[in-house]
């Protein structure tokens, strides 16, 4: 096996090395520190495919990586015979710096095997790809995209045929085979404007677009009420300089909203996102200028989507005039009881109705959904499990009808033409909610305090234990590992009454040891119920260098969810030290 700095020289005497990237390796010789973060390993293909930082080495998303990694990814195609070959790949990509050529030379890999590439002529929301591999039969799908990550990311984010992330058995054939094949001389290729002239790469358009928003707008459960209000209600949009600048804006018109007010500053399409430190719609400080904006114009709601706009945000205007953030736990549990709501006006509510959630999101929901006799199923953490659940019903012959599936982290899927989060949905329903209660004489706050009152008052807080550096992975491995073998039998000063541990699907209770069995398993997450009925949850992050701490609270009154996620917070910050 190299060692990091043989794989170093082997790059810098490579001739597939341009004279620009040649410089930018050369200039770091000498400087151990970067060259072992660049080359001590390869970035780890995962069932999300490939995320990190820009520049050039192994460890670093570059034209060469990505010809690798497309290289193993068409083998896995040309795997499932010539039919698969002859229904293609749907390529996509960002805004992201970079984006456009990474997904050109992807393009160019797959024609030169024989894979029939259709590629967006733009870039294009996250979720219009998911659709376009559904809606063209195609094989498999690849975005160009590091999603709300900042901006000296980029990623490989790979689709099987059935429009959700690829199967762990293909992305570990992918990864094999990356393993199996040297990054330079295992690349078969060409030059994309020949794959073009030939007829092996197609673009896709604006005829995408309508039969991707067609979908959309059915969505819509009760336009109606939008109409209703159209003349008053005002509603701010920001797409963070990303690929919601159009779609988000004509779904919306589509819906009947009149007085929409998109950010102009943030409306420019920019891979540097220059205006926000990091283009995540979960954090409020980018808002700023939404929120001006918004004072100025009077509107009544700001909607921001992510730069890949498969996550968004909500701000919504208080009884006190303020913008206040609602937090992707609180948007799904309005969402399905408007759903649920709406439905029942409508007689469209069906019998054997379902919400799927992840493991990590509020408790709340369930108590909506079960009070409302809608079914519920747990997935972890991302949306290719919802997509497994939704598969499972229709082989279990369509046993329920998902109304929603969303994830705390400002992810939401609806309907049965995408399988992956979908900000651009997401927008048309949360602006039809807000509608119906703003036909009411009601904001999103208020309606969230009423249905506290109705439910009982939850409070989450997500937690990110940054653990970068060369050891930072150690880190997060010895966490979990001295968790796993020394489990607390308390936290904050409450005692753990159970621990739900999600990789072996043991339940063990302190003193008594295994009692249970997880209805799930196979991931790394570990799941404390204290007794105090609140849930703490660790996992590290699948595409950033940290471990992700869930604090679930219930109690009285606010105050007392405040108490208790302050005490637990202590303790989790504790863990990172």
């Amino acid at each position: 096996m190299k060692s990091y700095e043989q794989i170093y020289q082997y790059w810098l005497d490579s001739p597939a090395l341009s004279e620009d990237e040649w410089r930018e390796l050369s200039a770091i010789g000498g400087d151990e520190a970067e060259i072992k973060s660049r080359f001590f390993a390869p970035l780890e293909f995962g069932t999300a495919g490939l995320r990190g930082e820009m520049g050039i080495g192994l460890r670093r998303m570059n034209v060469h990586v990505v010809r690798w990694a497309t290289q193993a990814f068409a083998d896995v195609i040309r795997a499932e015979g010539a039919p698969a070959c002859e229904k293609g790949i749907v390529i996509c990509y960002d805004c992201r710096q970079n984006s456009e050529s990474f997904a050109r030379e992807a393009a160019a890999v797959m024609a030169a095997n024989g894979i029939h590439v259709r590629i967006f002529d733009e870039l294009r929301p996250t979720p219009e790809l998911s659709f376009a591999v559904i809606h063209y039969g195609a094989a498999a799908g690849l975005n160009i995209t590091a999603s709300h990550n900042p901006k000296q990311y980029n990623g490989y984010k790979v689709y099987w045929s059935d429009g959700a992330q690829l199967p762990p058995q293909h992305a570990e054939a992918i990864a094999a085979g990356m393993r199996e094949k040297d990054v330079f001389r295992d690349v078969t290729t060409m030059a994309f404007e020949e794959a073009v002239s030939e007829g092996l790469v197609e673009f896709l358009g604006g005829e995408t677009d309508e039969a991707f928003l067609g979908k959309v707008m059915e969505q819509a459960i009760d336009p109606d009420v939008v109409k209703s209000v159209a003349d008053d209600l005002k509603i701010v949009y920001t797409p963070f300089h990303g690929t919601g600048y159009k779609l988000v804006p004509e779904a919306l018109s589509r819906l009947g909203v009149k007085h929409l007010y998109p950010e102009p500053r943030q409306m420019v399409v920019d891979g540097a996102f220059p205006t926000v430190k990091s283009p995540n719609p979960e954090n409020p400080e980018g808002f700023y200028l939404a929120v001006e904006l918004a004072k100025n114009v009077g509107s009544d709601l700001i909607i921001g989507t992510d730069p890949d706009a498969d996550r968004v945000g909500v701000m919504a205007r208080g009884e006190d005039g303020a913008y206040h953030t609602i937090s992707g736990n609180q948007m799904g549990v309005l969402l399905l009881d408007y759903i649920i709501g709406a439905r029942r006006r409508k007689g469209t509510l069906p019998e054997n109705a379902a919400l799927i959630k992840t493991i990590v999101t509020t408790n709340m929901v369930r108590v909506v959904a079960e009070k409302n006799g809608v079914h519920v199923d747990e997935t972890f953490t991302g949306f290719k499990f919802m997509a497994e659940k939704l598969a499972e019903y229709r082989r279990r012959g369509n046993a329920y009808h998902y109304l929603l599936a969303y994830e705390e982290s400002y992810g939401y899927m609806m309907g049965d033409y995408v399988r992956d989060k979908d900000a651009v949905t997401a927008c048309v329903l949360i602006a039809e909610m807000a509608a119906y209660h703003f036909s009411r004489g009601k904001t999103l706050i208020a309606a969230m305090e009423d249905l506290y009152k109705q439910y009982g008052r939850f409070a989450e807080k997500t937690l990110d234990l940054v653990m970068p550096g060369l050891d930072g992975l150690e880190k997060m491995r010895c966490l979990m590992a001295g968790l796993r073998a020394n489990p607390p039998k308390e936290i904050g000063g409450c005692p753990v009454l159970r621990m739900r541990d999600y990789q072996s699907g043991k339940v063990t209770v302190a003193d008594l040891g295994i009692v249970d069995k997880t209805e799930i398993s196979g991931s790394n997450v570990l799941y404390f119920e204290l007794q105090d009925t609140t849930s703490f949850i660790i996992r590290p992050s699948g595409t950033e260098p940290k471990i992700k701490v869930y604090i679930l609270a219930q109690g009285a009154d606010q105050s007392q969810c405040d108490e208790k996620i302050a005490r637990y917070e202590d303790f989790a910050r504790t863990l990172g030290q």
